[in-house]
């Protein structure tokens, strides 16, 4: 994110890295997707532990209406979901402008459609959504991931949810808490490999 010091992370506008495209495929709920990926954007070699065990759960929790990717990186969350679920509307968001090209480009080799566009975290959002799904960056920090979690909440319908996935050394615990002070309700669906899934509902306006 914008502001962190950190300027040539993943979570930043790092656009005047050299280029390194590469490709690279992944197989999902009996689909075959292929991304390319470039220098600056998050686990640019394969699809990262966090992010498969966040959309097995995302999927047997089931998805539905309207679908914000938050911190989309190269666009696997959101194409993968609307392969598994065509009948969702995707937008997909990131600081980082490679990654929002990275992620349109995907989309159209994946044949799926998706509104994509940069965004620090919630700042270029104005719509509401029916999930809210992420792997957030968590060396961005507390401050700006607990932002994101809280923006999530004024950006979701009345029973609208949000996913988020932490492995639990690097403080799954401390944000389940976070989610039960915004939501006032938090599970987790799921543990695997030491990550955890959360998932709260908004249940009041």
């Amino acid at each position: 994110m914008k502001g962190c010091g950190f300027t040539a992370h993943y979570f930043t506008d790092n656009h005047n890295l050299p280029e390194n495209r590469k490709d690279h495929s992944f197989r999902f709920s009996g689909h075959l997707l292929t991304f390319t990926t470039d220098n600056g954007v998050f686990s640019k070699t394969e699809i990262d532990e966090g992010t498969k065990i966040l959309l097995d759960a995302a999927v047997q929790e089931g998805i539905h209406g309207s679908v914000l990717d938050l911190g989309c990186g190269y666009g696997v969350v959101g194409i993968a979901l609307k392969t598994v679920f065509p009948d969702i509307s995707v937008t997909a968001v990131d600081v980082n402008p490679r990654a929002a090209e990275l992620t349109e480009m995907n989309c159209s080799r994946n044949g799926v459609e998706a509104d994509v566009f940069v965004s620090d975290g919630f700042a270029a959002v104005t719509q509401s959504f029916d999930a809210v799904i992420t792997n957030p960056p968590i060396r961005a920090g507390k401050k700006v991931i607990y932002q994101m979690f809280e923006d999530a909440f004024d950006h979701l319908h009345r029973n609208g949810v949000l996913f988020a996935v932490i492995r639990r050394k690097q403080g799954a615990e401390s944000a389940f808490r976070k989610f039960e002070e915004i939501f006032g309700n938090c599970e987790v669906i799921s543990r695997k490999k030491g990550y955890w899934v959360l998932k709260s509902s908004k249940l009041t306006d």
